[in-house]
């Protein structure tokens, strides 16, 4: 791949990151957000390991700086590194049927790690069941999740594959 295709290949991702992070600033529904679509998008068509992670954590960073930090951000953001790891291993085989089961995953790791996140940074109360109590209140939230990745993950994935039909040195050679 020359380097025309790797800049063009790069610029597009990174913007298309970088305003995936901007919609978070608006108003929106309720946890019907891009962060694990920004994450799962950068960590399946960056071509370097090391971008695929610094592009989508510093939107994201960006993004918090502006919406503000909370007390669960570190799980938050765990939750957006497996999500990366998820897209980096998805790198090759992105088709609609894995990018369902990828976005799907990243989905349920979400809802799994930052619910523990709410229930330890409340000091763990009712110890198991209250662990439990959480993640059964969490559910709601975990609907808008999904439907969120799914909507994000098919306007990054779906915009960047059409954008390749149109400009060829936006594909992978």
């Amino acid at each position: 791949m020359n380097s025309t295709n790797l800049n063009a290949r790069f610029l597009f991702i990174t913007v298309a990151v970088f305003v995936a992070a901007l919609s978070r600033v608006f108003p929106h529904i309720p946890n019907f957000t891009p962060i694990a679509a920004m994450a799962l998008f950068g960590g399946a068509c960056m071509s370097n390991k090391r971008m695929a992670f610094i592009i989508p954590f510093v939107a994201m960073l960006i993004s918090d700086l502006i919406i503000g930090f909370h007390n669960t951000m570190i799980y938050v953001y765990v939750a957006f590194a497996i999500t990366v790891f998820i897209g980096w291993g998805l790198r090759d085989r992105v088709k609609p049927g894995s990018l369902f089961i990828a976005s799907l995953a990243s989905s349920v790791i979400f809802f799994l790690i930052t619910n523990f996140g709410v229930w330890a940074a409340e000091g763990m109360p009712n110890g198991t069941s209250g662990m439990l109590n959480t993640y059964v209140l969490g559910v709601p939230f975990f609907r808008m999740t999904l439907l969120g990745d799914l909507f994000y993950n098919t306007i990054l994935f779906g915009s960047f594959y059409l954008a390749q039909l149109r400009f060829p040195v936006l594909a992978k050679v």
